[in-house]
This record gives C-alpha cells, structure tokens and sequence, in this order.
C-alpha cells in the first residue's frame, strides 16, 4: 500500500482525489445530519441524565463532522463552514435513514418525537460507525486514518450508551417492547443504502482508502444484541444517499441548522 500523507500529495492524482473526497463527504454528512438530529432533543429526553449524555455525543459527533469537513478544506473541496452549511441536498452523501424526523411537529412548536426512533437509529448508526471507522483506520490516506484512530478512541462510549437504551426497551413493558421493536422493523428496510460507498466505491477500494464487508461486520454485532432481529434482508427501499438521492426531511433540516449562518454569510463565526 502507497501511503499519502499530505493534501499536496493526494492532489497530484485527480483520480485517488476524486474518490478520497466522496468517502469523506459520506463520513462527514453522516455525522452532520445524526449530530442536528440530536440536537433536536435537547431538553426532551426521557429524563435528565440522559438530556446531558445525550447533548455530549451530540456535540462530538459534530466535532468528527467538522473534522472531515477540514480534511476537505484542505483537499481544495472549498471552505469547512460552506460545506457544511451551504451545499444542497443533492449534493449531501449521507444515508437516507439518517435524516428521517424525529417525529411529527417541531422543537418549537409541538415535537412529539419518538424516543424508540432515536434510540433504533442510534444505535444502528453507532455500530455502522464503528465499523467504517475500523476499516478507514488503515487508510492509504494518513490524514484520514489518523482521524479515524482518534474517533476511535471515543465512539464505544457513544455506542454503549445507546446499546445500552436499546436493551434496557427490549425488557421493558409491553408497550416499550412493542414501540422499539416496530422501530427495528422500519429500520431494516431503511437502513441499506449506509452501507453502500456510491460511485467512487471501486477506487475507494483500489486506493485503499477503505476496506473489508462493512455490512457483514455490522449485522453480526446488530443482531448479537436484538432480542428479536428482523430475518429478511435490511433493504434501502428509501434509495441511496450516497448518490444524492434525499427526502424533504434533509432539506427541512438543512435550512433550519443554516437559519443563522445564512442571516449572514459573511461574519466571523
């Protein structure tokens, strides 16, 4: 493996370019759009313990976010800030699922949002990061690997948190166990698309910049922790967000996160 250690050195090579910056679109869109999402339940969690955990796992899964946003800075993709807030919803490389509501009305109006949603996507989302965290870790590009190894470091206390949730509603009342499972259920034909690398995929693997069967890795450990995991295939029946393909939900969600930015593009932040 031809290690790259620098911007200037993946930047010679338009090709290893190319399908460098798509992966780290989908690294850092996914935490982006899970980062808003928790940001949404500040104040309403179930109670306040799981408030302040919440709003810390929040808060450094932006900080991974803003992380790979930099690495694209640097990789000439445009201005850390700009990407974040100002690229359309075609041009977002998160998963599908990721952006779904939180639930019916809005955190200043009505949120009747759904504890057994967040808990499901979270902690799906928590073992999927995991798992394409270990398998960048010993990318091509020492920038990224680097990150990786350093998110490492923190993300088992995010997933244990949410593991945590999610067995402690499997074994909870009847109405728990029925809310959490029905979450599952939806969740296994909207999930897919995560696992999916988009067009770049080829080269992501030629270059090493990724490797080994994230969704294999990823349903072991799943369905190792479902009290009753679901025995069709998990689908992506919503589409692909790796190709741009979105719903109206992201779109809501990036003009409500950009609502003070765009007031004024130009301030210092």
């Amino acid at each position: 493996m031809t290690v790259i250690e620098t911007a200037e050195q993946a930047m010679k090579d338009t090709s290893y370019l190319k399908a460098l910056t798509e992966l780290l679109y989908q690294l850092a869109d996914d935490d982006f759009i899970v980062s808003f999402r928790g940001s949404e339940w500040l104040g309403l969690a179930p109670h306040i313990e799981a408030d302040v955990a919440y709003s810390s796992i929040t808060q450094n899964t932006m900080g991974h976010a803003v992380m790979y946003y930099n690495l694209l800075e640097e990789l000439g993709a445009g201005d850390a800030d700009a990407l974040a807030h100002e690229r359309s919803p075609e041009e977002r490389r998160n998963s599908i699922y990721l952006e779904k509501r939180n639930g019916e009305g809005s955190y200043l109006d009505e949120p009747y949002y759904d504890w057994a949603l967040t808990v499901v996507r979270n902690y799906f989302y928590e073992v999927f990061k995991k798992v394409k965290l270990e398998a960048v870790a010993l990318s091509s590009y020492q920038p990224l690997a680097n990150i990786a190894q350093k998110v490492l470091m923190e993300q088992p206390y995010h997933l244990a948190h949410w593991k945590m949730w999610l067995k402690q509603l499997q074994d909870s009342t009847e109405d728990a166990q029925t809310r959490i499972q029905a979450r599952i259920e939806q969740a296994w034909n909207e999930f897919g698309d995560a696992f999916e690398l988009g067009p770049e995929k080829k080269r992501m693997k030629e270059f090493e910049l990724i490797a080994g069967d994230l969704k294999a890795k990823w349903l072991k450990e799943v369905t190792a922790t479902l009290n009753n995991p679901p025995s069709r295939t998990i689908s992506k029946k919503l589409g692909c967000g790796r190709n741009g393909e979105h719903t109206a939900d992201l779109k809501h969600a990036l003009e409500t996160f950009a609502e003070v930015y765009n007031s004024d593009t130009e301030a210092v932040w």
